[in-house]
């Protein structure tokens, strides 16, 4: 419905006419967007006038995209009444399938979170990141751009077939919506995707530094999302942070054995002090202050200290002096069996090259060996024997609770019946007759007495 060359006056009326008519059968399927039943009829609808419309090209032009009409579809989809399988049916069949799709979808999210007025309507923060975290998969190169809903450009150079351009919009995008006004769940979410499907995209991944220090800033299991974003960034991203260890360190605090995150926070630490290549005296220091906050922990909170020190013992063997240091001076000796050692690790330092944890030693653990429950204190015996296990699966202590603890020992099957008394009596709390030849019970005859 262009206007062409040797058009009369009237063909433009009646081409004035289609348009205005055209435009509003798209805003009546837009406002179908939030009416049960028919939300995804109207999407295919939408989808197919969106092809339709770049199908046909303008005067001039080799290839056009129609960027408005997806974006009011994109702003219809965002609205806080539109069920999310709509959401996810656009994006699993479009943006992860459409090159061009994602792309002016990006183009899209970017344009309607920085337009929006209402900062306290919470739907187009988490409409939008369920779109977005709809695409799974990012292009390595400008070569595997190519599937698109609209016909391709012709010009070798557009921005379509550039997978800067591609990933420029994506960071916009993800810029834009971490730049709202966001609660803790909202920037847990963030967080949550960060390493997997939000810092590829990025061509500049130090423009994540401010969201990720003020999430740290935030505390708790925040802080530790936060910090596993960095450590991408460091490991994949090439990104120096030079207190990053430190800021980890500072996250081993009393309530860390006790949080409903310690799983979480267990296998992301295995993650951070993988290498071998680390400070023995950093790892030291992490060791230790386990072991010490391990002395105050519940039994579910110990269960996994004691085979991640053992793991990062056998990954860190210079780290193995804190099991068994032999003193060779002869005085040095006396003075120790008669005055004792003072403890040199400082606890309440908050670099973890500073605590001289190296020159400690792990009498925490030997204090775990007496613990209360029989499999603890067996479980900490491993660090008193003999280095003879590669490594132990740290999935296997990390969801234990009082009440898998409790299950466990109820299913063990008892090989002997422990001893209670000679002859079981028939009662307790009453006197036996006197025909039986029964004795009362020890509780009768007490009652009796009084």
């Amino acid at each position: 419905m262009t206007k062409k060359q040797g058009t009369t006056e009237k063909e433009l009326v009646v081409l004035k006419w289609l348009k205005e008519r055209y435009s509003e059968y798209k805003s009546s399927l837009l406002l179908f967007f939030g009416e049960e039943g028919v939300e995804s009829t109207a999407l295919t609808l939408c989808m197919r006038l969106l092809k339709t419309e770049g199908e046909h090209l303008r005067n001039g032009q080799d290839h056009s995209f129609p960027a408005a009409f997806l974006t009011e579809i994109v702003q219809a989809l965002l609205k806080p009444e539109v069920d999310g399988s709509v959401r996810k049916e656009f994006g699993d069949k479009y943006v992860e399938e459409y090159d061009d799709i994602r792309f002016y979808t990006f183009q899209a999210i970017k344009e309607i979170v920085r337009n929006d007025q209402d900062s306290s309507d919470k739907s187009i923060f988490n409409h939008a990141v369920e779109i977005l975290t709809s695409i799974e998969s990012v292009p390595d190169s400008k070569e595997e751009l190519e599937d698109f809903y609209i016909p391709a450009p012709k010009k070798a150079k557009h921005d379509l077939y550039s997978l800067t351009q591609h990933k420029n919009r994506a960071q916009e995008a993800w810029l834009a919506l971490m730049s709202m006004e966001l609660d803790k769940e909202q920037r847990k979410s963030i967080l949550g995707h960060m390493t997997t499907l939000i810092a590829p995209w990025f061509t500049k991944p130090e423009l994540l530094m401010d969201f990720l220090t003020d999430s740290y800033n935030a505390g708790g299991s925040t802080s530790l999302l936060a910090l596993s974003g960095v450590f991408y960034l460091i490991q994949e991203r090439n990104l120096d942070y030079p207190s990053f260890y430190r800021k980890l360190y500072s996250l081993l605090d009393a309530g860390i054995l006790h949080s409903k995150h310690r799983s979480r926070f267990f296998r992301l630490l295995d993650t951070f002090l993988a290498s071998t290549h680390l400070p023995a005296v950093l790892v030291a220091s992490f060791i230790k202050r386990l072991a010490r906050l391990a002395l105050n922990a519940s039994p579910s909170g110990i269960a996994p200290v004691v085979p991640w020190i053992y793991n990062l013992l056998k990954r860190h063997p210079t780290c193995t002096f804190m099991i068994h240091r032999v003193t060779r001076d002869a005085e040095a000796k006396k003075i120790l069996e008669d005055q004792g050692l003072s403890d040199p690790f400082l606890m309440d330092e908050e670099d973890p090259m500073e605590t001289h944890a190296i020159e400690s030693s792990l009498w925490e653990i030997v204090m775990l060996q007496d613990h209360v429950h029989p499999n603890l204190a067996t479980l900490a015996k491993i660090i008193s024997e003999q280095f003879t296990k590669h490594a132990y699966n740290l999935e296997d202590f990390l969801d234990h609770s009082y009440s898998s603890l409790l299950e466990a020992e109820l299913r063990k099957e008892v090989k002997k019946v422990p001893a209670i008394e000679f002859e079981i009596p028939k009662k307790i709390f009453t006197k036996h007759d006197a025909e039986s030849g029964g004795e009362d019970s020890l509780l009768v005859k007490l009652v009796d007495f009084k």
